[in-house]
């Protein structure tokens, strides 16, 4: 299996940012008008990874201030988990932002991503926070020095 991996300092190309739509729709329920949310958003990152033409994952995130970034968003096809993919994305993102200047990486999640939730404790964030948000939703803040 061959995947690539491609950073994009924005929106990517139209026929790139179909295939995240998929995948977003695909694992989260709805695509959330998220490319005008994409639009809104402060020195925006997009990680993908491709296998052949097909977005198999992606991990997008904005500048929160010139030294803490926001990962924002991300998912890895089912068929394609298992492989090192979401890593392998982080680890991109992580390394970018290390040589942006970042200082700090943080990110939200929730009990019922406990995958994500279990890779993000396991490449060095630290549980910072939880909340309620306006739906209700129990959401957990987390952040990871990147000068560590």
């Amino acid at each position: 299996m061959g995947i690539d991996y491609t950073i994009f300092n924005s929106i990517p190309n139209p026929v790139v940012l179909e295939g995240i739509l998929e995948l977003h729709k695909d694992i989260f329920g709805t695509s959330d008008d998220l490319i005008n949310k994409m639009k809104s958003k402060p020195n925006l990152l997009v990680i993908t990874a491709k296998d052949n033409k097909k977005v198999i994952g992606y991990k997008i995130g904005y500048e929160i201030d010139r030294n803490k970034f926001y990962s924002w968003l991300g998912g890895v096809d089912t068929n394609y988990r298992k492989y090192g993919v979401a890593s392998m994305l982080m680890k991109k993102q992580h390394q970018y932002l290390k040589d942006k200047g970042y200082n700090v990486v943080q990110t939200k999640t929730m009990n019922k991503w406990r995958s994500m939730l279990v890779l993000n404790i396991k490449n060095g964030f630290d549980v910072i926070d939880t909340y309620i948000d306006e739906k209700g939703l129990h959401k957990i803040v987390l952040e990871k020095n990147l000068l560590k």
